[in-house]
């Protein structure tokens, strides 16, 4: 259904934007959010600047897949929506304002939309004709260049009809054709409109005035109006037209009804009593031409501009070509469209040589039919937008007649343009402060991130916001010290650099399983790995979280290759519980520190360990016993700054996989995480999410 031309058109930016209001308004910002993605456009469009018309097409056609709706629809939708959004933009008044009835309004569409055009000069509007049918129906000829879009029309009318006029409206298609009018292939599309008034309930609703309420008169209304009466009287008895006294009463009697507008029948001269010079000097911009389009009249500056019309009976369209609307230049033609404006333009060729480098003369105007002398007369002003216009087309306001308001549309539209200027920076401000702002609330969420990855988050936001972070005692927590076997020879045979990617591969997969278990990694010192369990944040938990971060750190180094004889490498894990004291270390670079006997105990635990194995203190011991895990005992052992002391070696989790403890999907392991290795359901909740692994079954 869309227009396949190779011809680019273009849309404001206000059109997309309404777009963009109803489905917002209608389906929500998420809505809006995946059909801007899916059809590839951005999320802000500016009222006064142009884009593709196939950025709107693309929007239509994403909306009528995601909302399951077909393009007809979704553009009658958008329609009905138009107008609302054109309402509360500022053009409430201006639409009301273009006609008494439905077809008024439609038949003054076109001058709204050649006012418009000084605002939005690149604006390509549709064209509208209207034909009074039998038994109060309608023919509604659009001519578009823009094929396919036809069907908004219906959503705009039925929605005017019912807001401005109190009347339902029932529109159907008779029929859809191309034609070419001028030097454009139009797509003319006739529909048939029907109206039918709104039920009481409708009209009668809450906050409407109904009409017979807006004209009740008090009585000292009255008295105005039969004043007035005795005036309308006076003046008709001494009109120079003859009327009997019953026509005169007559009219009397309407008048006092209020209904002066439906009865008024004018009064015309028998003769017009004005000489042909004082025509053409208070007309300066009009032609008169026959059915052959042959000149007979022409004000004196269209003479002065062109000066070929000078020559009567020359033909009208060797000197000027019709831009709007897009028909072509034939009597039948234009009568076709004897209610729109017409927008003229001289032709370069035809104008004398040392002026065909000057802007082309567009004048615009109306045509009327004068069926006694067959004859056509176009009353027009030249189309110019600003005063810069007007110098470049070697004018001055005296060239415009004072009657005419194009004298004080020029002057308007001048400061028109300029506050359109500041509105257009000022909207190019607010997309560039708004694009800074998601940048910079970007880079925020990555310092952010950094930040909390060096510090606890309570205790970095505290930092932020110029606090001072308090030492914390906590009383029960769990240590861990790990470390590599044999670092220093592997050290000692290899370059830094392999070094460094050897110990960034290690840390990468570690960091990785702490959030996992939700333990805080407190640093590390070269092969040296700390974290604890149960600080910042008090968790009943701490001692099995990290005893299966040990575990997972121990199933993670076998995949870290040692440089030096390519075999995995060993690492020695240490674990204790006790209490500590907590806080922040330093300004510059602060840290957020350990201190307490149970962080020296956990590091002699690291130390006199085993490679491969995880050494347990008697109290990380007795933290973990009935919990689900695998412990063997070690037996006493001399601890350097201790004595003796038992410990013990934790071996598995007896209800968590491999895939469990290194927080891989389930899938992957090809069996229910929940399940023990026996197949049933075990205790705990084995998750792959931080913290869930943890059941308070299992919380002391």
């Amino acid at each position: 259904m869309w227009d396949d031309s190779s011809i680019q058109r273009f849309q404001y930016g206000f059109i997309n934007t309404c777009l963009k209001s109803l489905v917002v308004e209608n389906f929500g910002e998420d809505t809006w959010e995946a059909l801007r993605v899916q059809a590839e456009v951005q999320d802000m469009f500016m009222t006064y600047q142009v884009y593709d018309d196939a950025i709107t097409l693309r929007l239509v056609q994403e909306a009528s897949k995601m909302l399951h709706l077909s393009a007809e629809a979704v553009l009658k939708l958008f329609g009905g929506h138009f107008f609302t959004f054109c309402k509360v933009s500022g053009y409430d008044r201006m639409l009301r304002t273009l006609g008494g009835s439905l077809m008024e309004f439609i038949e003054n569409l076109d001058a709204l939309h050649s006012y418009l055009a000084l605002s939005y000069q690149e604006m390509k509007a549709p064209s509208f004709r209207v034909e009074r049918r039998e038994g109060g129906e309608m023919w509604l000829h659009y001519y578009s260049e823009r094929r396919g879009l036809c069907h908004i029309v219906p959503g705009i009318i039925q929605a005017v009809a019912k807001d401005f006029f109190d009347t339902e409206v029932e529109m159907e298609i008779l029929k859809q054709s191309e034609e070419d009018e001028g030097m454009e292939r139009m797509e003319h599309v006739v529909f048939l409109v029907v109206q039918k008034r709104l039920p009481e309930r409708w009209r009668d609703r809450p906050g409407r005035s109904t009409r017979s309420e807006e004209i009740k008169l008090d009585k000292q209304e009255i008295e105005k109006y039969l004043n007035k009466m005795k005036q309308k009287y006076q003046a008709l008895s001494h009109c120079s037209v003859k009327k009997s006294h019953w026509d005169i009463l007559r009219r009397v009697v309407t008048f006092d009804q209020g209904n002066l507008l439906c009865s008024f029948e004018p009064v015309y001269p028998e003769r017009l009593w004005m000489d042909t010079k004082a025509f053409c000097d208070a007309f300066p911009f009009h032609i008169v031409f026959d059915e052959e389009l042959k000149v007979k009249q022409a004000g004196v500056n269209i003479q002065k501009h062109v000066p070929g019309l000078q020559a009567m009976n020359i033909r009208f369209d060797d000197y000027f070509t019709i831009t709007h609307p897009a028909v072509s230049f034939t009597i039948s033609s234009i009568r076709k469209f004897i209610n729109s404006q017409f927008v003229l333009k001289t032709r370069t060729e035809m104008m004398p040589r040392s002026w065909q480098t000057q802007p082309i003369l567009k004048l615009r105007g109306q045509m009327l039919w004068m069926g006694s002398i067959q004859c056509m007369i176009y009353l027009c002003s030249p189309q110019l937008h600003c005063l810069q216009e007007l110098e470049e087309a070697g004018m001055y306001i005296a060239d415009i007649a004072q009657h005419d308001t194009t004298r004080d549309l020029i002057l308007l539209n001048q400061q028109r343009l300029a506050e359109i200027e500041l509105s257009n920076q000022l909207e190019r401000k607010k997309e560039e402060l708004r694009i800074l702002s998601k940048n910079l609330e970007v880079e925020k969420q990555k310092t952010e991130a950094l930040l909390y990855a060096m510090l606890p988050k309570h205790v970095a936001n505290q930092l932020k916001e110029g606090k001072q972070v308090e030492a914390g005692e906590f009383e029960d927590c769990t240590i861990l010290f790990s470390d590599v076997v044999t670092f220093t020879n592997i050290c000692a045979a290899c370059e830094p650099i392999q070094i460094v990617h050897m110990l960034n591969s290690m840390y990468s997969r570690f960091d990785r399983i702490t959030t996992v278990h939700d333990v805080y990694k407190v640093e590390t010192i070269g092969d040296a790995y700390m974290v604890v369990g149960g600080v910042p944040i008090p968790v009943a938990s701490h001692a099995e979280r990290v005893a299966n971060f040990a575990l997972g750190m121990r199933m993670a180094a076998r995949s870290v290759k040692n440089p030096v004889t390519g075999d995995p490498i060993q690492i020695r894990v240490g674990i204790h519980s006790g209490p500590v004291l907590a806080g922040v270390v330093g300004e510059k670079m602060p840290r957020y520190c350990l201190f307490g006997d149970t962080v020296n105990t956990a590091s002699r635990m690291e130390s006199h360990g085993v490679p491969g194995k995880i050494h347990l203190s008697p109290t990380a011991n007795r933290a973990l016993q009935n919990k689900g895990f695998e412990i063997v005992e070690r037996g006493a052992i001399n601890v350097k700054g201790k004595g003796q002391m038992v410990t013990y070696f934790l071996v598995q989790n007896l209800h968590a996989t491999e895939d469990d403890i290194l927080g891989r999907s389930s899938k992957r392991s090809g069996r229910d995480p929940n399940q023990d290795n026996d197949g049933s359901k075990g205790k705990s909740d084995q998750c792959k999410h931080r913290g869930e692994f943890y059941s308070t079954e299992y919380d002391s």
